[in-house]
């Protein structure tokens, strides 16, 4: 079954209409609530919900909540923490499943529900699809409408408890184990508005940096907007504005993170994964002796890797599947361009928090981040975003099948061209990598169109 209701990072979509109208929301909770009482037959489930700070994440909650509670499932309130910390707190404390109120890099207007199961996980794709039969069920036979409001009534009261936070906390600076002492590292935190605004200060304020952070001051409207890891230039002016060594921007629920150097060179998860790859291979604790990256993963990286003796593994886009990767080879690094990082020997879920603690820790203990990232040299690369209002398949658009065939040929080797729908927003991203950035720009241009004709909507372009 392919994905409907659930993307590849859970529910998307706009808060008050499908899949997040109240009803639906009620019966995914639900959902999960049955699913966790079955489960958990010895005695009442334990549910953690995590929210980031959009103005509709409350409420979001509370549906969600009021659900899994006409369930038999008690929900417990973290309030507003990093979707990471959702998934290390279900593990270390013994919860049912997790659920996080978050639509991650999207603007405020969007929004989401993220699930993790017991293990710290998000749920296989096979569990995922179990639910989401059940809601769609429910929603079709009515049980999601006014009879499953009735039912679920207001719910439970969310009441945050603040110790989920410092537990969160606590369980970083542990995991650094006392290597990242940062010693009045300069250092600049972009926190997008979002789930990170305190925590991350916080965090690495205690460690002895010396920290100047950005956007910290969240309405509920403002979370990734203009700022945060899909902008970072405002975080890489202050970084050389400031004499900075390290700049850190993350997204509006912090499992994400791209970086600054000192002079203001953007470092992505492509750049992360290489570091870490070599410092991880130096120490003897690359386990398989590969790192798995995605179908968007630089070609440059590759290629230092492979001077390292090091094996890029590449899967489809999205953390999961990295994720399902390194559990199948027993490799514990792996990640996405879009800073998503896994390191599994701390945890199954990619955490922005952890990443930058890890590269600030190099710094202190190898040098400058610009040396470090010397023998990476990335490919020219153009990512398209294009809007869709409908997703044909890809395979079935004739002039777009006819533009990639010229396109891999006039680019000639090597070259990467990925054509795919994403899977959290409605859009056909376009990614072409090759030698030639005007010959990049060029094709990138004229695939992109041909698939607003084909599906509709405008193109945004990342370079």
């Amino acid at each position: 079954m392919g994905k409907g209701l659930f993307g590849t990072d859970g529910i998307r979509g706009v808060p008050g209409r499908f899949p997040l109208d109240d009803a639906t929301v009620v019966a995914a909770g639900r959902a999960l609530g049955e699913f966790v009482s079955k489960e958990n037959a010895a005695g009442e489930p334990r549910v953690l919900i995590g929210m980031d700070t959009r103005e509709s994440s409350p409420h979001l909650a509370a549906r969600l909540a009021a659900g899994l509670a006409s369930a038999g499932a008690r929900p417990v309130s973290a309030g507003v923490i990093p979707t990471p910390a959702v998934s290390a707190l279900v593990l270390t404390g013994g919860f049912g499943a997790g659920a996080v109120i978050s639509a991650s890099h999207n603007p405020f207007t969007d929004n989401g529900i993220k699930l993790f199961a017991r293990n710290g996980m998000k749920f296989a794709d096979q569990i995922e699809d179990q639910l989401e039969v059940e809601i769609l069920s429910a929603a079709r036979a009515g049980a999601s409408g006014a009879d499953a409001l009735t039912a679920a009534g207001d719910g439970p009261a969310l009441s945050a408890d603040p110790r989920f936070a410092a537990e969160y906390l606590a369980l970083l600076r542990a995991r650094a184990d006392g290597e990242a002492k940062l010693g009045g590292l300069p250092i600049v935190l972009d926190c997008a508005n979002g789930a990170a605004s305190r925590l991350a200060p916080e965090l690495f304020a205690s460690l002895g940096a010396r920290v100047t952070a950005l956007n910290t001051s969240p309405d509920g409207r403002n979370i990734n907007a203009g700022c945060g890891s899909l902008h970072p230039e405002a975080m890489r002016r202050a970084v050389v504005e400031q004499g900075a060594q390290l700049g850190v921007a993350f997204d509006g629920d912090a499992d994400r993170a791209v970086f600054s150097t000192a002079a203001g060179r953007l470092v992505d998860g492509d750049g992360v994964l290489y570091l870490m790859a070599r410092a991880s291979k130096a120490a003897g604790r690359l386990r398989g002796g590969a790192v798995v990256g995605t179908s968007m993963t630089n070609l440059g990286l590759e290629r230092a890797l492979a001077r390292e003796g090091i094996a890029l593994i590449r899967v489809s886009v999205g953390d999961r599947y990295v994720l399902e990767e390194m559990l199948r080879r027993g490799s514990n690094l792996g990640g996405e361009p879009s800073g998503h990082v896994i390191f599994l020997d701390d945890g199954p879920a990619g955490d922005g928090l952890a990443t930058a603690l890890k590269l600030a820790a190099a710094l202190v203990r190898d040098g400058s981040l610009e040396e470090l990232m010397r023998g990476l040299v990335l490919f020219p690369q153009r990512i398209t975003n294009v809007p869709v209002a409908q997703k044909p398949p890809l395979d079935s658009l004739p002039d777009v099948a006819r533009l990639l065939e010229q396109a891999r040929s006039s680019l000639g080797e090597p070259n990467r061209i990925v054509l795919r729908y994403s899977g959290t927003e409605p859009l056909a991203r376009i990614m072409i990598e090759a030698e030639r950035e005007a010959e990049v720009a060029r094709w990138s241009a004229a695939i992109a169109d041909a698939v607003r004709a084909a599906t509709g909507g405008d193109a945004r372009t990342h370079g």
